[in-house]
């Protein structure tokens, strides 16, 4: 497997949209700390950290894996990120002596997090090890309510068309539409700003895209905004006008302005959908643009709260206004911040 490869969960609306899931993969590390290896070793691991360190792009950065002896000669694996939110990370041991692991996949929340430790079989012999690991955004088969009730994507009041968009790679790859398939594209009369549909932390933001697109029919140069929610899932939110007015880190609740629409073929809009990772298979899916290849996420069938239906599900191609109530805003709402709403 490339050490860099692009997992695409790709659908389409009136127009085209694409979102791409990046999967990351590490090349080999290997770690000997037998006291005869010592000098040894550490000439191995800065060689390979040294050509490793050529042979990767600086996003590829944005999470890594390191190790460190303890004195009972037990090893830690500690995670570092430069994004917010939570990762799946597998681990792929080559060789590992003196010492086992279990289930391989691993949730890293924060950087710094020890997320393993291994422990000697033998207390007297330290632990030798090669291996790789993978990454890629989000909790595994988080547990979360399908039930859960969301914003429309625009201010309370305002107006909007929803379209289901259709599964591209079954439009146009001949691949199988994902029996849990559901992505929106909301679209206004006019610019209008979008909103958070709940309340999360945004975990990437993607504002680099400045071109004239009104005349165009399909573009994947998209600007973008992903918040993770409590439960683990995943709101993917794209086709911002240049100038996202959220930064990666912040907090937003239902409301919360996040930038505004873009438009694209004639037509003003916000492509939506909410997911959660289902699979840890992206270690070894090699050939992630095959047309029999799964998607690594599930795709959530949201219900949301308009004034044309307190709580339900959208009908695809009818207009709806947006009913931001304030049980919808408080749901989620942590003491404090309940106590300065009320200041506010």
């Amino acid at each position: 497997m490339n050490q860099v490869s692009l997992a695409k969960h790709l659908w389409i609306s009136a127009n085209i949209f694409i979102l791409n899931t990046e999967i990351k993969n590490k090349s080999y590390f290997s770690l000997s700390i037998k006291p005869i290896m010592k000098k040894l070793s550490k000439s191995i691991l800065l060689l390979s950290s040294l050509l490793f360190a050529f042979s990767v792009n600086a996003q590829e950065k944005e999470f890594t894996v390191s190790t460190k002896r303890n004195d009972d000669k037990s090893v830690s694996l500690i995670a570092e990120k430069t994004s917010p939110g939570t990762y799946t990370v597998v681990l792929n041991f080559r060789e590992l002596t003196n010492s086992s692991v279990g289930n391989p996949v691993y949730r890293v929340r924060n950087s710094g997090e020890n997320f393993l430790t291994l422990s000697p079989d033998n207390k007297n012999q330290s632990i030798g090890m090669s291996y790789s690991y993978s990454f890629i955004r989000g909790e595994l088969n988080p547990k979360f309510n399908p039930l859960f009730l969301y914003a429309l994507p625009y201010g309370k009041g305002k107006k909007t068309r929803a379209i289901e968009s259709t599964f591209l790679r079954a439009t146009y790859f001949g691949s199988s539409t994902p029996a849990d398939w559901k992505a929106y594209r909301f679209y206004t009369e006019e610019a209008d700003t979008v909103t958070a549909i709940r309340k999360g932390i945004v975990v990437s933001v993607s504002d680099i895209h400045d071109q004239d697109t009104k005349d165009v029919k399909y573009t994947s140069k998209v600007n973008t905004v992903i918040v993770e929610h409590a439960d683990g899932t995943l709101a993917n939110y794209k086709g911002f006008k240049k100038g996202i007015f959220v930064k990666e880190g912040q907090t937003v609740f239902p409301g919360t302005p996040l930038g505004m629409n873009d438009i694209t073929n004639e037509r003003y809009g916000i492509s939506l959908m909410i997911t959660y990772l289902k699979s840890s298979n992206f270690g070894g899916n090699k050939n992630t643009d095959s047309k029999d290849s799964e998607s690594l996420y599930g795709f959530i069938t949201p219900y949301f709260c308009t004034t044309e239906n307190a709580n339900g599900m959208l009908t695809s191609q009818k207009y709806y206004s947006s009913a931001i109530t304030p049980e919808v805003i408080q749901k989620e709402m942590t003491k404090k911040e309940l106590k300065n709403l009320g200041k506010k």
